[in-house]
């Protein structure tokens, strides 16, 4: 099996980014400052989701599954700063070559990693790779929308219409699966502002595991599972999450029937 590498990031405003590009927002606190990049947003175009170069990776989690191992965890300590975030990402990538899976990725989790890569000078030639140096790349690779190295659920269950793009948190219920659990995106910076950055965590990482549990149905969709063996990879699963102490895994082998 080769490695499959699903990921989620979650994000808070860069603010000081915010400071730096709006000379009138230097002298404002972190909380004062994303309202005032908000209220900008709105005034532009109509909604407070900034753009994507101004948002800070404060967690990656991901689901690691080779044919012997099965994991899941955010990258880094409770102490580790974005660099480090970033750092361990792409390392892995650089190392195991995996299949990447997500759930919209391609419009913003690696959007938002490539800026912020590019801030903190990551190095990530693999990544990058469309076979200038290496012939496997060529035709696949990571980058392009309709190869295989990388794949955004989201973007191809929606045979690449926008308009035809769905929340993971519908899909992953409508499968069965639990969905979203102890918080939602639009909550990841009330909670940071709180110091609850394991709660954020813990609930990537439940994220994570919801497009896994799609990415595996896709799977079977496409004809690389059997009913079988699609029986047996969700099995694994549920042995792991029952082996592990974390209660926030229990719950979601609790929520998942």
């Amino acid at each position: 099996m080769n490695p499959v590498m699903i990921f989620d990031i979650e994000t808070v405003p860069d603010t000081q980014a915010g400071r730096t590009l709006h000379e009138g927002l230097a002298d404002m606190d972190d909380q004062a400052v994303a309202a005032a990049l908000g209220h900008l947003r709105r005034q532009q175009n109509g909604t407070d989701f900034l753009p994507l170069h101004l948002h800070r990776v404060v967690a990656i989690s991901v689901v690691l599954a080779t044919h012997d191992t099965l994991k899941v965890w955010s990258l880094g300590d409770l102490d580790a700063d974005e660099a480090e975030l970033l750092s361990r990402f792409f390392a892995g990538i650089e190392r195991y070559h995996p299949t990447l899976v997500s759930w919209n990725g391609s419009g913003f989790d690696l959007p938002v990693l490539h800026y912020r890569g590019l801030l903190h000078g990551i190095s990530a030639p693999d990544y990058w790779e469309i076979g200038d140096q290496a012939r496997e790349f060529r035709y696949n690779n990571y980058l392009g929308r309709y190869h295989w190295r990388h794949i955004d659920l989201m973007d191809v269950l929606a045979g690449y219409q926008p308009r035809a793009n769905a929340p993971l948190t519908q899909i992953a219920t409508m499968l069965g699966f639990p969905g979203k659990m102890g918080m939602s995106g639009d909550k990841v910076w009330e909670a940071w502002q709180r110091g609850d950055l394991e709660g954020i965590r813990n609930y990537c990482e439940t994220d994570v595991l919801n497009t896994y549990l799609v990415y595996l149905r896709f799977e079977r969709f496409r004809g690389r599972l059997d009913a079988t063996a699609l029986q047996a990879e969700q099995q694994r699963l549920r042995e792991m999450l029952s082996q592990s102490p974390k209660p926030h895994l229990q719950a979601f082998l609790h929520a998942w029937p």
